[in-house]
């Protein structure tokens, strides 16, 4: 009998110790799926759903939209669980993300493979069923481009970025697409807002990290006195293009004048700071650029919608 208080707290702390390891071993199935960048891909999938839907907000195809973004954000959470398995040697070789899950060892290469895979999969005929065979198609090209042309060339030259900003835009052309069923010069006009944006957006944690992607042997930025021009003309001259395409669909409808000034102070704003980072070329300018970039885009999308409404 007096065994029996021992026994139980034996019990009890195994039972404690089983569910640390389930949520911890939940926690890192989920970073593996990279849900930072899901949710940027999540907001403007949304976004871009709702400027293409051609229909009243009382007849909104709200179903539509949740597959939409269901099948999306499986097909984007598979790929970054593959790309964390592919490049998972040289992420532990990287302070920032050497307790990735695959990297730390906490996830076996091939569970991650086969987790991987079928988020892809599945995202990709969910799209096929659920939403267009379109909207699938652009969803399996982003995760190829993504996988076999942007990751490999981060190890080879630094126009990696420019590779990865294709399949990396992608995201409105399958909310578009999946709304209306064809990509039309407005589809476009918010591909190439997402497809500029993400140069300073990157060129911000390319220098932020320089030393860290330099000691992995990515290729992000050029080496020796290229490497600060190379950053500076990236940040700006997106920046600077991107405050045009921002606004020339306002400008086109007539939207209200509020909402031109918004985005035209908005757009400035990033153009100041990405430029700052080119002169200044600090690491805390490189912070206040990518803090400004991750403000920026989900702002810049909100006041289309409502420049649309």
């Amino acid at each position: 009998m007096a065994t029996e208080p021992v026994l139980a707290g034996f019990q009890l702390a195994a039972l404690q110790r089983g569910h640390s390891v389930r949520s911890r071993a939940l926690s890192d199935y989920w970073e593996l799926t990279k849900p930072e960048v899901n949710f940027l891909i999540a907001m403007t999938t949304v976004a871009a759903f709702c400027l293409g839907s051609p229909k009243p907000f009382a007849h909104f195809p709200w179903f539509l939209l949740l597959n939409t973004l269901l099948g999306t954000v499986l097909v984007a959470s598979g790929a970054g669980a593959l790309n964390q398995l592919v490049e998972r040697k040289f992420d532990g070789l990287m302070r920032r993300t050497s307790r990735r899950p695959i990297a730390a060892g906490r996830i076996e290469p091939v569970h991650a493979l086969v987790f991987g895979t079928l988020l892809s999969l599945t995202g990709v005929l969910y799209l096929t069923l659920a939403v267009r065979p379109a909207a699938s198609l652009l969803a399996l090209l982003t995760l190829s481009a993504y996988l076999f042309l942007y990751t490999p060339l981060k190890r080879r030259t630094p126009w990696c970025t420019l590779a990865g900003a294709f399949p990396g835009a992608m995201p409105v052309l399958i909310g578009y697409v999946a709304a209306t069923e064809k990509l039309d010069s407005q589809a476009w006009q918010l591909y190439a807002i997402l497809f500029l944006w993400q140069f300073p957006h990157f060129m911000a944690i390319a220098w932020m990290y320089r030393e860290d992607y330099a000691r992995a042997g990515y290729q992000v930025l050029p080496r020796g006195l290229e490497k600060a021009r190379f950053m500076g003309w990236q940040s700006v001259l997106p920046a600077l293009a991107l405050a045009s395409v921002a606004l020339a669909p306002m400008a086109l409808r007539h939207a209200n004048p509020v909402f031109v000034t918004g985005t035209l102070l908005l757009s400035l704003c990033f153009l100041y700071y990405a430029a700052r980072l080119a002169l200044i070329r600090s690491s805390q300018s490189a912070r206040r650029l990518l803090l400004v970039s991750i403000l920026y885009l989900p702002l810049a999308f909100l006041l289309l919608v409502l420049a649309k409404s």
